[in-house]
């Protein structure tokens, strides 16, 4: 049974009283040669090779996740929008840094070869579902909600960008982590997982992702050290993956004329609100011509055991009005379908 949820004691939201900021800041005794080391696995890699990785160092490098001739198609989808931003009003991205968001309906070749990764996916589902069961009367009722999209982002950081202050992107949810010394077993830690596919190389030197391993283990109070750090760098068609819960930031592009150019997505629990507005960045006739997986994926779909229903059926039925409601929205199962499922 899951243990992550928000009341104190908790995975996520424990916020020990006796610590103070300045302990917190003079508790961190690592230095960099001592962090766990971030493994790069080849594509084709066994899921649980993926979460062995994640769960020691919190990121891993994936080789030639996506091939060039998708990237490419992906960069003609998104360079219009890319074009048409302008600056940043604040510190947290520099003024030379470009974004695009909505990228599921901007791009299909996106929502199909990245977001929807199967090596992605897989390990979203290890990580990101939340099994458990519930009293009905006298009887057990199982429930599985399954991760849904986060966020998905398209960045380009221009020569002269300033490195981006170091982060936690679970902030988005109020997590207040306890340190643990490894990663649970159940795998019921984290709120989010990242996918950062470069669409050309990505080095020290344009600006690279920078990130402090090991840290998605920290406590909340514990602040990042930018001596920590270690670099993704990537060649085109590498991915990145990473829990919401790791320290990082874009580097600095020291460079006079190379662009640095990613795509990303976050994924997060079914039961947690959607960083992104997918409901909001495209319209109903957008939404009805997607891909039934990624409709579910986007939000279309219950949150067992009833979370997001609308007129008391499945949201999807707003897509597709076949859909019959007024009946248990929760069909009861035995456990082991009900995890299966």
């Amino acid at each position: 049974m899951a243990t992550l949820g928000l009341a104190h004691g908790s995975p996520t939201s424990y916020h020990p009283k006796e610590m103070t900021i300045n302990d917190a800041k003079s508790g961190g005794t690592e230095a960099l040669e001592d962090l766990p080391q971030v493994r790069a696995l080849p594509n084709n890699v066994p899921v649980d090779e993926v979460v062995d990785a994640l769960k020691v160092t919190g990121g891993v490098i994936i080789r030639n996740l996506v091939s060039h001739e998708h990237l490419d198609q992906i960069e003609k989808n998104l360079r219009p929008y890319l074009e048409a931003d302008h600056e940043w009003e604040g510190d947290f991205f520099p003024k030379e840094t470009r974004r695009c968001y909505s990228l599921i309906p901007t791009s299909s070749t996106f929502a199909r070869v990245v977001v929807m990764n199967p090596l992605y996916q897989e390990t979203c589902n290890k990580f990101l579902t939340t099994n458990n069961w519930f009293w009905s009367g006298h009887q057990k009722v199982y429930a599985k909600s399954k991760p849904q999209i986060m966020n998905t982002v398209c960045f380009s950081i221009g020569p002269g960008a300033h490195k981006q202050p170091l982060h936690r992107d679970d902030w988005a949810h109020h997590v207040v982590a306890r340190k643990v010394d490894r990663y649970p077993e159940d795998l019921q830690r984290d709120t989010g997982l990242g996918l950062f596919v470069a669409t050309k190389d990505a080095t020290v030197e344009n600006g690279c992702t920078r990130f402090i391993p090991g840290s998605h283990l920290w406590e909340h109070e514990r602040e990042p050290d930018d001596d920590l750090c270690v670099y993704a760098e990537l060649k085109k068609g590498d991915a990145f993956m990473m829990f919401a819960s790791c320290y990082h930031g874009g580097g600095a592009n020291q460079t006079k004329d190379q662009e640095r150019l990613l795509f990303s997505c976050f994924m997060t629990r079914g039961w947690l609100r959607q960083e992104e507005n997918h409901y909001l960045n495209m319209d109903k006739e957008t939404a009805k011509k997607l891909p039934l997986d990624i409709q579910q994926v986007v939000g279309y779909s219950l949150s067992e055991p009833f979370l997001g229903w609308v007129n008391a059926n499945d949201p999807r039925s707003i897509l597709d009005p076949t859909l019959e409601g007024n009946k248990d929205m929760l069909q009861n199962k035995p456990e082991e379908v009900a995890r299966e499922s």
